[in-house]
């Protein structure tokens, strides 16, 4: 994290189309870093960061699903559906993260 940069939210989740990882927001971007699981062991290794975006780059948040609700952001053409325990709460606070850029 850099200077002045404060960790606001952090969880393990779940992406459609890039899998489980843990989604950290901060006052200033929007992270996503891979994992990895062993059942056998209960172990779980970190890997590569594959979304890591200034929130000034988001375009759209919002929340969406009738039985599995999805906290949903907008990067460029890119969408990204996570699946985080309280997504009303992730929208709201990437909103208000957003608001208080």
């Amino acid at each position: 994290m850099e200077e002045g940069e404060k960790k606001l939210r952090q969880e393990d989740c779940h992406e459609d189309k890039l899998g489980a990882g843990i989604l950290t927001l901060t006052n200033r971007r929007i992270a996503f870093d891979k994992t990895r699981a062993r059942i056998m062991d209960f172990s779980k290794h970190m890997g590569d960061t594959i979304i890591d975006v200034p929130l000034s780059d988001v375009k759209k948040v919002w929340k969406e699903g009738l039985l599995m609700k999805k906290t949903c952001i907008l990067v460029g053409e890119d969408t990204y559906k996570f699946g985080v325990l309280s997504p009303g709460g992730w929208t709201d606070a990437i909103q208000d993260a957003m608001d208080a850029e």
